[in-house]
């Protein structure tokens, strides 16, 4: 047996295919450049220039690219060069025949002595494959076999049918999302979706199905198709190879998909960005992409394309988070571990979506490993992780089960500053997610997170806030065309905030939202250019808007709490995915949301005539429970076209609306805990959004490189700003307190990436303008004498560059530099008196600027050795954050003392921040 697989490897190669060349002497070395080249080009070089010649399997090398420079060198040496670090392996023979394989080398020698009964020594040949070899074998079993697929019939009845299943990480289990299976002649493919499910419909007969997915290796199936089948597909991990691989399947989406301002990173993208406290974090990068700012250093609040922060729909496996950060935004809710992946839709939002106008962040966990038990984590600084997963059920159940936490006070005690050092911080967070597959055509998802944050200033006021949210999902193929997901899922998310250090003046305020939604989301291929997604969502919204009560018996506050509210938010969409020709396609889908606020509710009502405020109520009209108080809704178009230019250069033009039935009501720079949200009721009108996209884009050097272009104008309807001098925290009046005004965004986006090879990266430049200008442009609340002027978060020039270089396996370095133009506000410019009073004035809504932003971060990641038989795997991250030290001013505030106005400027981190993170792997 020892002997039979290489025997079998070096005949069976006999089969695989050979180029010619001209014969030269054996053993003259090679010169040669190549830059993106394909490994054909590779050989017929090597073989023009040597006697040696090639045999393998061209269909294993035909989606790959490299790039060498070479002199004077041997023939070994060349391959060694080409071929160290990959999967691949090379034997030569005594006639100069080189043999390329995959995982095994051919032995190319049999051992002295074989045929001779009369010699005396070893005689063996001993091959020791991978550990995984007998995985490998199934899965080269499954490529050569023959699968037929439907009711088989003597003889094959012309026509379509369709092909599904799911595409599988041979080694987890857990699903490939965006795989590419396609046959070429003639030209149809599918993608797998977000559960790894892919449908294809192909003509009946003999097909040769293949395989493709980043960072996997390439695979085939051969097929017999009598009727509709089903076909489940495993894939390896790929490993880095020929120095640069260009997989070409899904990395032209950019140029061929309808899709615009969509943007999907990887949890290795994720990794490579150097954050402020050594830990990967989802948000901090998402905000190195073009289009989307922050106001603050230490803020993760999104604003996109001119949208607010409340704008953007965050999802966790289809769970709304209601505040997607830890301690006032220093570090992002999301357990890097358990991440899979996570799409930003911020122009062509699909039909699917709704309740926000500005952006959906769609997250995803992993689903944990079917196959055995790992864990993994990482200690830094600050903060500890610990990821477990494995299987209840080996392949059909897993589960994956993540904590995190922070140490922080330590780092608190050290400050000089006897204020500062009495504080406290800690939060923590855990997740749990659980599939499990019933059979062929079902599957169950469930998944649990829960977070909780404290902050103690001064060791006296208490902040606490906590987001909890569940979600279980059911997804059902009813045939080989039609399939659909049902979700449930609840969120809550609550603040509270405690004073007790005068027992006279000691309190508790608290707030809670509560969201329960269900939706169903089915697709139905029609044919393999026409693709219908519909379906229906319902949520049903619960606020306690505020309580204030004293804390303890001596406090002398006087109780206080706010009416709860109640609405329900519904929709029907509908979605055609078209492609008219191989160089036009059109998505085209209208969504119809309906929304009704409930009692039980007491309403003020006003003088009729006269402006929402406080001196013209003139009453409360009473609704009991269930009472419809006030309905809004309307339809919600989407539509996008693409027309390719070329094949690596498209045209495209998206026009959405989009509807917002819930507000975040802020008079602070960044997102804070006691921040308000607010649903729409008689006063408090819905957001409504309409945004037009023209975009150019161009992929080069084998779609490895991908430039885009994009330009867009949005306007906003009844968008909330704050009246100045008034309070939102606690307000009877609420609809008093706010300013309706309308809103106009534009700006143009540039951005080019590259995700393979040593050096991968992205630089995007974005131009970007925010005005608002109030409704009523006559009113004495109106800022600017009712003008434009521009928003908190208006920052017009925004450039950033992340880059990584891979020195080896086991070495790279990431270097971030970002810049972007001041944010605005608003100084005060005078004094003046009233009654003898002195009062301040100040100059029109941001007008000024604070100075413009710049940092620049590098990282260090250093991996352990890659062998397999090894109990632990790890990493380091040496990482220093704000290299240069730059002082960024994050807000500018003023102080009156002893009748004189003094400004200040504050700097969150005004200094480098070195950090070093120790990741784990069992």
């Amino acid at each position: 047996m020892k002997l039979l697989l290489p025997l079998s490897l070096l005949f069976f190669s006999i089969f695989f295919s050979r180029t010619s060349a001209a014969q030269n002497v054996p053993g003259k070395k090679v010169t040669m450049h190549l830059d993106s080249s394909r490994f054909t080009d590779f050989v017929r070089q090597v073989e023009s220039q040597t006697g040696y010649f090639f045999y393998y399997d061209a269909s294993r090398f035909d989606s790959l690219t490299l790039d060498l420079d070479v002199k004077d060198l041997t023939v070994r040496e060349v391959l060694d060069q080409v071929f160290k670090g990959s999967e691949f392996e090379y034997a030569i023979d005594s006639q100069q025949r080189i043999y390329i394989t995959q995982v095994q080398r051919i032995i190319t020698q049999l051992p002295p002595g074989l045929f001779d009964p009369d010699y005396v020594g070893p005689s063996a040949v001993t091959y020791e494959g991978p550990e995984n070899d007998a995985k490998e074998k199934l899965l080269s079993t499954a490529e050569s076999k023959l699968h037929e697929l439907g009711v088989k019939r003597h003889r094959i009845v012309p026509g379509n049918s369709t092909i599904t299943g799911y595409v599988r990480n041979a080694v987890t289990g857990e699903p490939v999302i965006g795989a590419a299976i396609f046959i070429e002649s003639p030209s149809i493919g599918a993608s797998t979706d977000a559960l790894g499910f892919y449908s294809l419909t192909i003509p009946r007969g003999r097909q040769l199905l293949k395989v493709k997915s980043f960072g996997m290796r390439e695979t085939q199936r051969q097929v017999i198709l009598y009727s509709d089948g089903k076909l489940d597909i495993e894939m390896r991990e790929s490993v880095i190879a020929l120095k640069e691989v260009s997989v070409k399947a899904g990395m032209d989406k950019n140029v061929v998909g309808t899709q615009m301002g969509t943007v999907k990173l990887t949890i290795k993208n994720l990794k490579q960005v150097p954050t402020v406290f050594g830990e990967t974090d989802l948000l901090r990068t998402v905000l190195t992409l073009p289009g989307i700012k922050s106001v603050g250093e230490n803020s993760t609040g999104l604003n996109v394309r001119g949208g607010s922060a409340d704008q953007n729909l965050i999802q966790y496996n289809d769970a709304v988070i209601y505040n997607p950060s830890h301690l006032f935004g220093f570090f992002s809710a999301f357990n890097p571990d358990v991440l899979k992946d996570v799409e930003l839709y911020k122009s062509t939002i699909p039909a699917k979506f709704g309740g926000r106008l500005a952006s959906v962040l769609d997250i995803n966990s992993r689903d944990g490993n079917k196959k055995k038990f790992t864990a993994s984590g990482g200690i830094g600084l600050v903060t500890g992780r610990l990821t477990l997963e494995g299987p209840l059920i080996k392949d059909k159940t897993s589960f994956l089960l993540g904590g995190r936490s922070t140490y922080s006070n330590w780092l608190i005690k050290t400050l000089d500053n006897e204020n500062y050092n009495k504080s406290s911080a800690s939060f923590y967070d855990v997740n749990l997610h659980v599939s499990h597959e019933i059979n062929e055509k079902n599957s169950l998802f469930l998944t649990g997170y829960v977070s909780d944050d404290r902050f103690r200033l001064y060791g006296d006021t208490l902040y606490t806030y906590q987001n909890q949210l569940a979600s279980l999902k059911w997804k059902h193929t009813f045939n080989a065309k039609l399939y659909g997901v049902l979700t449930a899922s609840h969120t809550k998310y609550q603040y509270s905030m405690g004073a007790a250090g005068l027992p006279l003046n000691s309190f508790d305020l608290k707030f809670d939202i509560n969201q329960s939604n269900f939706k169903a989301d089915l697709s139905y291929v029609l044919n393999p250019k026409h693709t219908l997604d519909f379906g229906l969502s319902t949520i049903y919204y619960k606020l306690h808007p505020g309580s204030f009560q004293p804390r303890g018996p001596e406090s002398l506050i006087m109780p206080d709490e706010l009416e709860p509210e109640q609405a329900t938010e519904s929709a029907l969409y509908i979605e055609d995915k078209f492609e008219v020709s191989p160089r036009l396609a059109i998505t085209a889908g209208i969504r119809y949301s309906f929304y009704q606020y409930l009692g039980p509710r007491n309403v003020n009502t006003y003088v009729p005539g006269y402006p929402i405020d406080y001196i013209y109520q003139d009453g409360v009209k009473e609704y009991g429970a269930g009472k419809k108080i006030k309905n809004y809704g309307g339809p919600e178009y989407r539509a996008s076209v693409r027309y390719s230019i070329f094949d690596n250069l498209s045209l495209k033009v998206s026009y959405n609306t989009l509807r917002q039935y819930i507000h975040l009501l802020t008079n602070t720079m960044t997102i804070s805990p006691t921040d308000i949200w607010k649903l729409s009721d008689t006063y408090i009108k819905p957001q409504i959004g309409d945004q037009i996209s023209v975009g150019l884009y161009r992929n080069f050097r084998g779609n490895k490189v991908e430039v885009s272009l994009e330009g867009y104008y949005k306007n906003i309807q009844n968008f909330l700003d704050y009246k100045g001098g008034d309070s939102l925290i606690m307000n009877h009046n609420i609809e008093a307190a706010v300013l309706n005004t309308k809103a106009k965004a534009y700006g143009v986006e540039f951005m080019i990436k590259k995700m393979t090879g040593k050096l991968n990266g992205w630089v995007g430049y974005t131009y970007a303008r925010t005005l608002l200008r109030a409704v009523d442009r006559e009113s004495l609340d109106a800022p600017n004498d009712g003008n434009y002027y521009p928003s908190n978060y208006d920052k017009p020039h925004d450039f950033t560059m992340i880059s990584n270089y891979r020195f080896s396996h086991r070495f790279s370095l990431s270097f971030n530099f970002t810049y972007s133009t001041g944010r605005p506000y608003t100084p005060p410019i005078g004094k003046y008196l009233i009654d003898g009073s002195q009062r301040v004035y100040y100059a029109d809504r941001n007008q000024f600027r604070i100075p413009d932003y710049y940092r620049t971060d590098v990282a260090m990641n250093i991996e352990g050795n890659h062998r397999i038989k090894k109990l632990a795997h790890s990493s380091w991250t040496l990482a220093v954050y704000n290299l240069l030290g730059r002082k960024n001013p994050t807000s500018v505030y003023f102080q009156t003392i002893g009748g004189k106005v003094s400004g200040y400027q504050l700097s969150i981190f005004g200094q480098p921040i070195p950090t070093i993170t120790y990741n784990f792997r069992f």
